[in-house]
């Protein structure tokens, strides 16, 4: 069984913060940061450690949105709300990264035309500008 992707949704001054993957994943191409958990590792680590690798932000964990197998990847996916504790976001694996954007609600709209989990959803709803 592959192990499962933790995703960060880290949202600052009402921004989120997205990724754009070199690879498109299942026609996902803009996402959270997010990687594969690691033997022995929490959703909550391996969001925290993908989003130090990806973006070079430190963010710490702070709220389980819940997870699902995800409709276009078949993937087990975990969501985790990080907040920023320090650091600027970057492309810092260019392997793995094409860009990076802190995105407001309709820029959001306009990278990610599909709805998002129900939770991760509502929490954006509530969190974004």
């Amino acid at each position: 069984m592959q192990a499962p992707i933790a995703a960060a949704i880290i949202v600052d001054r009402e921004r989120v913060l997205l990724v754009r993957r070199r690879v498109s994943e299942g026609g996902l191409s803009w996402q959270f940061p997010a990687g594969k958990v690691e033997p022995g590792e929490s959703g909550e680590q391996a969001a925290v450690r993908e989003t130090r690798e990806e973006t070079g932000l430190e963010v710490a964990a702070v709220k389980d949105l819940g997870e699902r197998i995800h409709p276009a990847t078949g993937r087990r996916m975990i969501y985790v709300v990080c907040e920023v504790l320090s650091g600027t976001a970057h492309v810092a694996d260019a392997d793995e990264l094409a860009d990076v954007e802190w995105c407001s609600r309709a820029r959001v709209a306009e990278l990610v035309p599909w709805p998002f989990y129900g939770p991760v959803q509502e929490y954006l709803d509530t969190h974004l500008a």
